[in-house]
């Protein structure tokens, strides 16, 4: 089934693009977890649009600055609250329209992470640069990552944006000019060298999505097939 544009035009008028993200997250989830992933491994979907800390400034304000005795089964308890906030800092929480594959021998333990990237993650420099954040601390920790990017009504490139957050040379850029495209990154180490080996893949309305690799941490790299998961999650919207 062919790439189409889920935010301009015709198809944005007929589907909401945060409920199709969410079936193709869901759809590759599905994937995996039947007919790919090895066992003892496990994939999970998360999908959380314009996240928030659950606890806001008006409930930490009218937090007691004393401590209350409360009782707990007839023991008394107290309740110990943190002295009045010093500084407020603005803080970007980035959109997550992803999914984690688990291996689940001695752990859960997070082995890579899959990113749907978001209008939201594109629209502004501290949400480009939040989102990068988030993919620069998965690879840091050797976690093996895609990210795929099917947004038009916003240009910027995340990958490019990793890259300079990483404090990379320009060749290391996305190696064409595509808008739409995916990337894979499998953290590597050779000759005590520590190094991202990356698959980069150009996106293109009206033709089909290419298998990329999904790297597991200390584990193989399987086949990512992103147009089997993106027909189902067609056909599960009804387009």
């Amino acid at each position: 089934m062919p790439l189409r544009d889920h935010f301009r035009g015709e198809l944005s008028d007929r589907r909401h693009w945060e409920s199709f993200h969410s079936l193709w997250t869901a759809a590759i989830t599905g994937r995996l977890n039947e007919k790919v992933l090895p066992e003892n491994y496990f994939a999970e979907a998360q999908v959380k649009l314009s996240r928030r800390v659950e606890v806001d400034v008006a409930t930490i304000h009218e937090t007691p600055s004393t401590p209350v005795a409360e009782t707990n089964g007839g023991v008394a308890v107290q309740t110990w609250a943190p002295p009045t906030v010093g500084l407020l800092i603005p803080a970007t929480f980035p959109d997550d329209i992803e999914l984690q594959i688990f291996h689940s021998q001695g752990g859960p333990n997070l082995v890579a992470a899959i990113e749907l990237i978001s209008p939201g993650n594109k629209d502004r420099p501290e949400t480009r640069r939040a989102f990068a954040a988030k993919c620069a601390g998965y690879l840091q920790r050797g976690i093996g990552l895609v990210i795929i990017d099917v947004v038009t009504e916003r240009q910027a490139n995340l990958h490019d944006e990793l890259i300079d957050l990483m404090r990379h040379p320009p060749r290391f850029a996305y190696p064409s000019d595509s808008l739409l495209y995916a990337v894979s990154y499998r953290p590597a180490h050779q000759e005590e060298t520590n190094l991202l080996e990356t698959w980069p893949f150009d996106l293109t309305l009206g033709e089909a999505l290419p298998t990329i690799p999904l790297p597991l941490l200390r584990g193989p790299t399987l086949p990512l097939e992103l147009e089997v998961s993106y027909t189902e999650a067609l056909k599960r919207s009804r387009l």
